[in-house]
């Protein structure tokens, strides 16, 4: 599967953005899909995942302002960010398995297929 993120741009902190990911396949419904971001001098890190049957699994510290959806019939992954903050400056990623399973979710590891990212810059 091939994957298109996009939407990332400059905001101010108290922001929204929605970011897309677009991907490429028939069997799209069948991946678990996820979120990754990845400041500068950091390693990249799990944000979100939605699984086939919709179930979703978030940072502890990003559920309250971040949602992850899907919509099967547009091969589509969405992440909307409300309240942005300088800290979630990074470059967004999404990442996609077939194969994961539960413990696995927040690993990068466990995800074969890579977007190319989405800058997100939040200024303060």
């Amino acid at each position: 599967v091939q994957l298109q993120a996009s939407g990332g741009g400059l905001v101010q902190a108290g922001d929204s953005l929605r970011l897309s990911c677009a991907a490429s396949g028939r069997a799209f419904r069948t991946y678990t899909m996820a979120w990754f971001r990845q400041a500068p001098g950091n390693e990249r890190e799990f944000v979100a995942v939605i699984r086939q049957n919709g179930y979703t699994y978030y940072k502890d510290s990003l559920k309250e302002r971040f949602t992850i959806s899907r919509d099967n019939a547009e091969n589509t992954i969405y992440l909307q960010m409300n309240s942005l903050k300088p800290e979630d400056t990074a470059a967004y990623f999404c990442a996609a398995s077939n194969t994961v399973i539960q413990s696995t979710l927040r690993y990068r590891s466990a995800y074969h297929y890579w977007g190319q990212g989405t800058q997100v810059t939040v200024s303060s």
